[in-house]
C-alpha cells in the first residue's frame, strides 16, 4: 500500500462531476480510475494517494479541456471544506488581523504539520526568499497533474481568505512534467 491523503480529493471532485457534467461522465471517469464503488459508498476517511491520483488523472484523459477547470473548481472547495470544518475560527480571525507576511508563515506552519493529507508520500517544503512572496515545493509529488489545477486552487482559497486577498499563486516546476518537485510561488503584494 503506498501513502494516503485525504478523501477530499475525490469527494470534492466527485460533487464538481455530479454537478457539471453528465451522470455518464461521471461513472466513466470514476470507472477508468478504478473507483466506481466510491459513487455508491463514498470514502469516509483516508485513501490510497494512488487513487486520488487516478481520478484526477482520468478526469483529465476524458476531459481534456474542461478537466483542469473541474479540478480547480474541486480544489476551492477542498479549501472551502478545510475553512468551515478543520481550521478553527479563532485562528482564522487571527491570521487575517495579523501582517500579511506573518499570517502566511503561520499559515505555513499548519499547512507543514497536515502535508500528509494532501502531499501523500511527497515531501512539502516552504522558503521565504524575502519580500511579500514564498515558495512552497511537494517533491515527488503523487497528485501532480500538469498545471496542478487543484493543488493551486487549495492554496489560492486558503492564502486569499487568510492572508491577503490580493494573493496570487504562480505553479512553476511539476513533477507531471518530469521535475522532481511541483513548485507553487504565492505572492501577496
Amino acid at each position: 500500500m503506498t501513502a494516503l491523503v485525504g478523501p477530499n480529493a475525490v469527494l470534492q471532485l466527485a460533487d464538481v462531476l455530479r454537478e457539471r457534467t453528465p451522470a455518464s461522465t461521471m461513472r466513466a471517469v470514476f470507472a477508468a480510475a478504478g473507483l466506481a464503488r466510491y459513487l455508491d459508498r463514498p470514502p469516509q476517511s483516508m485513501i490510497d494517494e494512488g487513487e486520488a491520483a487516478a481520478l484526477h488523472q482520468a478526469l483529465l484523459r476524458a476531459l481534456p479541456e474542461a478537466g483542469p477547470t473541474l479540478c480547480a473548481e474541486a480544489g476551492t472547495r477542498t479549501a472551502d471544506y478545510l475553512l468551515a470544518n478543520r481550521i478553527p475560527a479563532f485562528a482564522q480571525t487571527l491570521l487575517r488581523w495579523l501582517p500579511a507576511g506573518l499570517a502566511a508563515r503561520l499559515l505555513v506552519r499548519a499547512i507543514a504539520r497536515h502535508a500528509w493529507t494532501f502531499a501523500g508520500s511527497g515531501a512539502f517544503s516552504a522558503d521565504f526568499p524575502g519580500g511579500q512572496r514564498m515558495v512552497l515545493e511537494i517533491a515527488h509529488n503523487p497528485l501532480a497533474l500538469p498545471g496542478c489545477p487543484w493543488h493551486c486552487a487549495v492554496f489560492t482559497r486558503l492564502f486569499t481568505h487568510l492572508v491577503s486577498p490580493r494573493v496570487h499563486v504562480t505553479h512553476g516546476e511539476c513533477c507531471a512534467d518530469g521535475a522532481e518537485v511541483c513548485q507553487f510561488e504565492i505572492s501577496w503584494a
